[in-house]
């Protein structure tokens, strides 16, 4: 029997890929990923994650059933116990004191009926999304802008230009698909210039002709002075100005009041003058520019100027939704697109349309027939969960994310939410840090279960398809949502019977009235919406905006020059460069950046269910310059702890001069359920930009020190393990087995003793051993026969042997003479390589295997190592970590 493709659409970054799935066993969940080669976002290409979705989709870990307050419970009382909660709470304090925090991860269909029910009937604007720890920055200058929130231009533009600039924006890691396009159209056009403007030296300065190592938010002066020197070179286009542009007289001028000195411009944003000038000067010199630009920019008390300060310099150039020339906002999250669509965002309306415009709000009353449509933006996510904390919020419904781990100030919003009355979870995941704080757990369909679509970073729309039925209980989210929206007393407004129905709506809403007599809106799904129930399951790959004859200027906005103000002209926004809102001092004279890693996303709750995914950074780590490591007596690999004046963090050291003196670099995904003092929002100062209230997570002042414990040690286990309370504690699970990277400042008096007890050892396991008390070691191996069962090593110092080959034990059936002879030193038999630690994900080829096989066969590019090993010739991620690799063997020969 032939086995049937699903077409459907990875659940990860904002590049929005493709995915072909292939059923194996249906019944056990296992499935095969491959790259969708029809799909124009990736064009068959997947980064790590994607590839490794086949290992995400089991019933580990999942929520399968409803609870309240603990007890497992049918839906219907869920649901009513819900509803009669919001009713009894708004009745007493207001439509004010219920609030929705949803996610990036949802699809349109859900994010649309959620949006429904708090503005529109509840009537309250308490609606927010994680999307505003990313992209409402990006939202605002957009806005401010073109009058809309309409990214100009699609991905081919970045094989059309002949200038890239990446700016706030490590894509090799966050949009890896993306990147390998990039990298294909340098191959391609050599030259096609690539300037990466970055902090740190990240892996997508693999590519690039020019790395400019900004200083930590200095954004806006490298972009205001961008702006004056095409204005002093009379590479202005005039024309453009003059005929479809307004305020450009007073944005320059703003501009030119900082400085119009190139050295004054250089030192304020810590480049060489020489590099900075010979940016301005690609710059003026290439019609064909795209921007590029994500959390870098976005993250930042100044986030919505930074990226009004890029949008400035493609309007002074004439570069808007022209092929090959655009400012492009590369979107985090697979929906978040999608959420804006429909008004998620606390600020705004659905369909893109606004607060401010009481035609939009009167178009969305009569369209939704309702009488209770809020009149007025509501609390942004820090904002929001302030007000819980406050008690003026006394229940919150929160939807597929985890703000426990991600919000700033983590632990203050994590106390905020342990007191409030009413805490609704609806999820996936059965144990998250924020589904344990849950008086009522909803069981929600995870990503191979769901039904509906997502928008990706290009305005292109892709159906997700459901690969198996709804596991346990689970539900849709939009199901749960209008559920409880019928027993609020809503049930005519969300009598939705499918995603499809809640999808013409959507489309429909978006098509209401948005017409020259009215007033033409960007947000236009006209010819989407009657489509049938068998269309919408075919639909193809769609860019908006989807009229009801296809223009062929849909793929790009902007084209004909006409914008969405009043005046149909695009503005020029005056932005002046502020430092962040928090500066280093004597106390904490360290600054903070945070951001994603290649194999992981968001808190982990997928990607660490796949142990090839785990493998390339396994532990919550720190990055510091090597002059900050000596100035504060911090070793290599050791363990430090980063304070703020909010919270705490311990982790690994990396010791690494691609970080800049006076910076720290740690990610963002670590959670209580994988670490002890992982979680970094802990320390994030919960700061927001004025205009579109995003955080400022990448400038946190902090210190740092080292850790002392009385004992390291690791276990790997080929079970997980109940283990006591550790000072320093990070758990993944690898192939076939759980690996543990302890510490504790506590002395035990008998280490073999507690080393037993830690394994929970008894007489009758196979055990090998060796102790040394005077040395502070213990080592011990339990089997069962020949198959190993768990191993521990202890010591009083960091200085642990590698994992590495010994976790590959636990993938055999049964282990050799020469390896139990070789398992307490934890190192391999002659003869027997250890990988080292894994820089493919895809093939787990290690560091070791790569430098072997340079040195022992003289292997000189990325393509050999590739022919070689296959390293590099999965999803391409690695590459810039292989080249890397090369030039340091080839340098140490």
């Amino acid at each position: 029997m032939e086995q049937r493709i699903i077409k459907t659409t990875c659940p990860y970054c904002g590049v929005g890929c493709g995915i072909n799935a292939t059923i194996d066993n249906r019944d056990a969940h296992q499935i095969t990923i491959k790259g969708d080669e029809q799909h124009p976002a990736n064009l068959g290409r997947l980064c790590s994650k994607g590839s490794a979705l086949a290992d995400t989709v089991s019933l580990q870990g999942r929520l399968l059933h409803p609870e309240i307050n603990g007890q497992q419970t049918a839906w219907p009382e869920a649901l009513d116990f819900v509803a009669e909660q919001f009713n009894d709470i708004i009745d007493k304090h207001g439509a004010n004191a219920v609030a929705f925090y949803v996610s990036g991860q949802l699809l349109t269909e859900d994010y649309y009926v959620a949006n429904k029910l708090m503005k529109g009937f509840i009537g309250s604007s308490n609606i927010d999304t994680n999307s505003r720890l990313c992209m409402s920055s990006a939202v605002m200058g957009y806005k401010r802008a073109f009058g809309a929130d309409a990214v100009p231009g699609n991905y081919e533009d970045l094989e059309l230009a002949e200038l890239l600039v990446i700016t706030g924006s490590n894509m090799a890691w966050c949009h890896p698909v993306l990147f390998q396009r990039v990298r294909k159209a340098k191959e391609q056009n050599p030259a096609l210039k690539i300037v990466v403007i970055d902090p740190r030296v990240t892996d997508s300065c693999d590519v690039a002709d020019l790395h400019l190592a900004l200083k930590p938010g200095a954004d806006v002066a490298l972009f205001n002075g961008l702006l004056n020197f095409l204005s002093e070179q009379n590479r202005l286009d005039q024309h453009y100005i003059e005929q479809y542009c307004s305020g450009f007289a007073e944005t320059v001028a703003s501009a030119q009041s900082e400085s119009t000195e190139l050295n004054q411009i250089a030192q304020r944003c810590g480049l060489n003058e020489n590099d900075l000038t010979l940016f301005y000067q690609w710059f003026a010199e290439n019609d064909k520019t795209v921007t590029l630009y994500s959390q870098g920019v976005n993250q930042s008390t100044s986030g919505s100027d930074k990226c009004n300060a890029i949008i400035n310099c493609h309007l002074a150039t004439g570069r808007v939704g022209k092929p090959g020339a655009s400012p492009f906002s590369l979107t985090g999250q697979p929906n978040a697109m999608g959420g804006r669509e429909v008004g998620g965002m606390a600020s705004t309306l659905a369909a893109h349309m606004d607060f401010n415009k009481p035609e939009d709000h009167q178009r969305i009353a009569r369209f939704w027939k309702t009488e209770n449509l809020a009149s007025q933006p509501g609390l942004n996510a820090v904002d929001l969960f302030s007000a819980v904390d406050k008690g003026d919020i006394k229940a919150i419904w929160i939807m597929a994310t985890n703000p426990v781990v991600s919000l700033p100030n983590a632990d203050y919003f994590k106390q905020a939410l342990e007191r409030c009355p009413l805490v609704v979870v609806s999820d996936c995941i059965a144990d998250t840090d924020t589904v344990q704080l849950a008086n009522v757990k909803l069981p929600a369909v995870g990503w191979s279960e769901k039904n509906g679509t997502v928008t990706n970073s290009e305005r292109r729309i892709s159906r997700q398809r459901p690969l198996f039925p709804a596991s346990g209980e689970a539900k849709p989210d939009w199901w749960i949502v209008c559920e409880i929206a019928k027993r609020m007393g809503f049930e005519q407004a969300f009598n939705f019977s499918s995603a499809a129905d809640i999808f013409r709506e959507h489309a429909a809403l978006s098509a209401f009235e948005n017409d020259l007599e009215h007033g033409l809106r960007d947000f236009n799904l006209t010819g989407l919406a009657e489509l049938s129930d068998a269309e919408y399951d075919q639909l193809a790959p769609t860019q908006w905006p989807v009229l009801a004859e296809p223009t062929p200027t849909s793929s790009r906005l902007f084209a004909d020059h006409r914008f969405f103000t009043p005046d149909r002209k695009a503005r020029f926004i005056p932005v002046q460069w502020r430092p962040p809102a928090n500066s280093t001092n004597n106390a904490y004279p360290l600054i903070l950046n945070t951001g994603r890693i290649r194999d992981q996303w968001h808190t982990m709750t997928r990607t660490a269910l796949s142990p090839r995914l785990n493998m390339h950074l396994p532990e919550p780590f720190i990055e510091i310059h090597p002059q900050d490591a000596e100035s504060y007596a911090i070793i290599d690999e050791s363990l430090a702890e980063v304070e703020s004046a909010w919270g705490s963090f311990l982790g690994r050291v990396k010791i690494t001069d691609k970080q800049q003196p006076g910076s720290l670099f740690i990610p963002m995904h670590w959670t209580a359920q994988l670490s002890s003092r992982g979680r970094v929002g802990a320390l994030v100062n919960p700061v927001t930009d004025p205009y579109s209230g995003q955080p400022e997570s990448k400038h946190t002042p902090v210190r740092i020190q080292t850790f002392q414990a009385a004992h390291y040690l690791f276990i790997i286990s080929r079970k997980p393990m109940t283990l006591p309370d550790f000072d320093y504690q990070a758990v993944i699970k690898a192939d076939q087995c759980f690996i543990y990277q302890l510490a504790i400042r506590a002395p035990q008096d008998n280490i073999l003793q507690w080393g037993q007890q830690l394994l929970q050892s008894t007489d009758e396991q196979q055990r090998i051993e060796y102790n040394d008390p005077a040395k502070g070691v213990y080592r011990m191996a339990t089997l069962d026969g020949n198959r190993l069962n768990n191993c521990i090593l202890i010591a009083d110092h960091w200085r642990l042997p590698d994992v590495n080959w010994l976790q590959t034990l636990f993938s055999q059936p049964e282990i050799e003479p020469q390896q139990r002879i070789s398992l307490l030193s934890a190192k391999p038999p002659i003869g027997q390589g250890d990988v080292g630690r894994i820089v493919c994900s895809c093939y787990t080829v290690g560091e070791t295997t790569i430098k072997n096989a340079i040195a022992k066969q003289k292997l000189t590019s990325v393509a050999e190592i590739s022919q070689c090993l296959s390293a590099g010739s999965g999803c391409g991620s690695c590459i810039p970590e292989l080249n890397e690799i090369l030039n340091a063997t080839c340098l140490s020969k």
